[in-house]
């Protein structure tokens, strides 16, 4: 018997990250496993001197211009055995094991793949447009930019919930969008990556964690896992399933 739910709003968003800390790629429609996206992070910098540390990539914290490295797949039709091409800012194009494309990056920099994906905690990351919308005007006119996509979620909902944060309300429980279920198991907690503008990233405000870290508590966002795979696409229907 299926379980009952509730309608929650529609999927207005997705991404994909091939490589960790480097641009998105805005999708359509995606296949979602218990590794996230297919072909999410799959694909990572090392920096210099950083084994045996417990965070060793390298990412926008260090390298803010990391959000105009630009990664595709060669063959988008099976992005898990592709291979992933880099378009630099000044337009040259890398294969990602280039070593080039490593040292521009930084001395000693390497790259890495794992197949299961290189994620901070969990593989899918939410976030409402209406948390945007409710978080500008915690920040106010110091950041006139403000877009879901400067928190690199995978998914980004439209809540048909009234009011700021409706995902505050959904942690532990199960969402359904189209045959996928994705059980949402921790807020995200936030770092100064997101001061960050993507658009401009020689550009950082600080307003914008300051702001969550006191109205929020540095938690923005909700961290995720699927529980049953399935594709999924921008428009579908989002269910909140009730507990058992």
């Amino acid at each position: 018997m299926e379980s009952m739910s509730t309608p929650a709003g529609t999927v207005r968003a997705l991404y994909r990250y091939p490589v960790k800390s480097m641009a998105a790629e805005s999708l359509d429609s995606v296949d979602v496993s218990w590794h996230g996206l297919a072909g999410d992070r799959r694909w990572g910098f090392l920096r210099a001197g950083s084994e045996g540390n417990g965070f060793p990539w390298m990412t926008i914290r260090e390298k803010a211009d990391m959000w105009k490295y630009q990664p595709s797949f060669a063959n988008p039709a099976d992005v898990e055995g592709s291979r992933v091409v880099v378009r630099s800012p000044n337009g040259r194009e890398f294969d990602v094991t280039d070593p080039e494309l490593a040292r521009e990056l930084g001395d000693g920099v390497r790259v890495m793949k794992q197949y299961s994906g290189i994620f901070d905690t969990f593989p899918l990351s939410l976030l409402s447009v209406q948390s945007v919308d409710g978080l500008a005007s915690l920040v106010g006119g110091t950041e006139p930019s403000l877009t879901a996509l400067r928190f690199r979620p995978s998914i980004v909902i439209d809540s048909s919930e009234s009011g700021g944060f409706p995902e505050d309300a959904w942690e532990g429980r199960t969402l359904r969008i189209g045959p996928m279920r994705l059980r949402l198991n921790a807020r995200d907690q936030r770092c100064m990556m997101v001061n960050i503008d993507p658009e401009e990233p020689e550009r950082s405000n600080p307003a914008v964690l300051r702001a969550i870290a006191k109205e929020r508590s540095a938690y923005f966002g909700m961290y995720g896992v699927a529980v049953l795979p399935g594709r999924i696409s921008v428009g579908d229907p989002v269910f909140v399933e009730s507990p058992d």
